[in-house]
């Protein structure tokens, strides 16, 4: 069962040892992205935009245990939620989605969500060792 958090709650989840995920692309998690984040992207930049990403699943399954405590955002909170969902249908058993995302969302009523760089949390940029994809598919 996948839980909904803010960006705080993902922020507190961190500081508890939990790994947050960005599912974002590649260029986007290296213009910005919360602190001790890795990336393992759910879609890439195509030709025609954002394309699925078929290694998501296998790379997830190798640099993860199923009962690893995982954070999962995205841009907005749209392919956050599609992770989370796989994730869990696959039988992971500790996943929360971070529903406003890294740059905010709006509600079912139009009104904004702030993300996670909206709220000032500790944002760094680049493909850290160890935490960009390419490190990631090396697990």
């Amino acid at each position: 069962m996948t839980k909904a958090v803010s960006p705080e709650e993902a922020q507190a989840l961190m500081a508890e040892g939990e790994t947050y995920v960005d599912v974002r692309s590649e260029p986007e998690f290296e213009a910005g992205h919360p602190a001790g984040a890795v990336n393992v992207p759910i879609s890439n930049m195509g030709a025609g935009g954002l394309e699925p990403n078929p290694d998501f699943m296998s790379v997830m399954e190798r640099a993860f245990a199923k009962d690893a405590k995982l954070v999962i955002g995205c841009k907005t909170g749209g392919r956050s939620r599609r992770a989370a969902t796989l994730l869990t249908s696959a039988g992971y058993t500790s996943v929360a989605d971070m529903v406003a995302g890294f740059s905010g969302s709006r509600d079912a009523f139009g009104r904004p969500s702030p993300g996670w760089s909206d709220k000032g949390l500790p944002v760094e940029t680049g493909a850290p060792a160890g935490r960009s994809y390419a490190d990631m598919k090396k697990r």
